[in-house]
C-alpha cells in the first residue's frame, strides 16, 4: 500500500502497528487489485479507475485492527469485501447524483455513462460477497476445521448482507427526503445510521469470531461512522473544493439536507424558505455562507467529537489488549483530525 496516497491519520496507525498492519493492508490492496481486473475488458478499466482514485481505507483497516494480528486469511478477505461494498456504493451514488467528480477525479458515470457505471457498481458488489465464499473442502482436509471455516464464512456473509441492506435503505431514505428543507435531526441521524454507520459497524465485527468484545466494537463502529458522516457534511458546506474534491454545497445542489443546514435553520428560520430545486452553484455558495454564519458548523463538529469520545470510551471498556485499544483510539482521533 502506497502510504503517500493515504491521509496522515491512516499513516500514523500504520506506523504504530509497523510489525503487522502494513503487511496485512498490502494483502488487502492486492486482493482489491485482483478483483477489479476480473471485470474483463468492458468493466475492468472502470473498476480499476475506481480503485486507483484512492481513499482512506478506514473500513478495511478497522476490520484488521478489530480482528487482530493473529487473525487468519478470513479477516483479509473480509477487509477486501467491506471495501468493495463501499466502492460499489460510491459508484452507484454517483449514478444517482449524476456526479461529475469524486475525490477530484472524473467519476465512472461522467466518463463511461450511466449504464456502464451501474454495471461497475454491480460488479464490485457481487465480487464483495464472492470474496467471503468458501469452496468445498479438499480431500483429506480435517472435517471439523472445514466446518468451522464454512460457519465463519456464512456468518461473514450474513453480517455484510445486513449492512448492504441498510445501505440500500439509507439511500432510499435520502431520496425520499430530498429537497425537504423542513426535515429534522432525528430523520437525519436515522439515515446516517443506515447509510454510513452500519458499514463501519460491520467492519468492526466481521473479521473476528463473536465474543465478549462484539457489542463494544459494534458500538465503536456506529459512533465513528456517525462522526465521520457529520464531519463529511461539514466539509461539504465549508470546503474548499481543492480539499474535498467536489464543489462546495454539492449536497445542497443534490437536494440532500444535512445536519449543518438543520441546525442552522434553528438559528436562522429564514433558511426554511430556501428552494433547493432552484439552486445553482453560485446560490449553493451563498447558502453555505448563510449556514456557516449561524455557528451550526461548530455545533456539528462538537457533536461529532462527542461521538468520537463515546467510541473511545467503549473501546476502553472492551476486553481488548492495550495495544489494540490504543490503535482504535488513534483511528477515532483520526476521524476528527480529517476535519481539522
Amino acid at each position: 500500500m502506497n502510504r503517500s496516497a493515504v491521509p496522515p491519520p491512516v499513516t500514523q496507525v500504520m506506523e504504530a502497528a509497523e510489525s503487522w498492519l502494513p503487511r496485512r493492508m498490502a494483502q488487502v490492496e492486492s486482493r482489491l487489485a485482483d478483483v477489479v481486473t476480473a471485470g474483463g475488458e468492458r468493466l475492468g478499466p472502470d473498476a480499476s479507475a475506481t480503485l486507483e482514485a484512492g481513499g482512506k481505507r478506514l473500513r478495511p483497516m478497522l476490520v484488521l485492527l478489530c480482528a487482530g494480528p493473529e487473525a487468519g486469511p478470513g479477516a483479509t478477505r473480509a477487509a477486501a469485501a467491506v471495501e468493495l461494498v463501499h466502492m460499489a456504493t460510491l459508484v452507484h451514488d454517483d449514478v444517482l447524483d449524476a456526479a461529475p467528480l469524486r475525490r477530484g477525479r472524473p467519476t465512472v458515470f461522467s466518463e463511461s455513462g450511466r449504464e456502464r457505471a451501474t454495471a461497475v457498481g454491480d460488479l464490485l458488489l457481487s465480487r464483495a460477497f464472492a470474496e467471503l465464499a468458501v469452496g468445498p473442502p479438499d480431500p483429506g482436509e480435517d472435517a471439523a476445521a472445514a466446518g468451522a471455516e464454512r460457519a465463519a464464512s456464512e456468518r461473514q456473509v450474513a453480517i455484510l448482507a445486513d449492512a448492504s441492506v441498510a445501505l440500500a435503505l439509507g439511500e432510499l431514505a435520502q431520496r425520499r427526503d430530498a429537497f425537504d428543507v423542513g426535515m429534522d435531526a432525528e430523520r437525519y441521524l436515522d439515515r446516517c445510521l443506515l447509510k454510513t454507520a452500519r458499514l463501519f459497524e460491520c467492519a468492526c465485527v466481521i473479521g473476528r469470531d463473536e465474543d465478549a468484545t462484539q457489542e463494544a466494537l459494534a458500538g465503536f463502529g456506529t459512533e465513528i461512522g456517525l462522526a465521520f458522516q457529520m464531519l463529511d457534511d461539514v466539509l461539504d458546506v465549508s470546503g474548499p473544493p481543492e480539499r474535498t474534491g467536489k464543489a462546495r454545497g454539492t449536497d445542497l445542489l443534490d437536494g440532500t439536507v444535512t445536519l449543518p443546514f438543520i441546525w442552522a435553520r434553528e438559528e436562522d428560520p429564514s433558511l426554511s424558505e430556501a428552494d433547493l430545486h432552484e439552486l445553482d452553484a453560485e446560490g449553493a455558495e451563498e447558502l453555505c455562507e448563510r449556514i456557516a454564519a449561524t455557528g451550526a458548523l461548530e455545533r456539528v463538529c462538537a457533536e461529532a467529537r462527542g461521538r468520537v469520545q463515546r467510541a473511545k470510551d467503549l473501546v476502553v471498556s472492551a476486553p481488548l489488549d492495550a495495544g489494540r485499544r490504543e490503535l482504535l483510539a488513534m483511528v477515532a482521533d483520526g476521524v476528527v483530525e480529517r476535519y481539522s
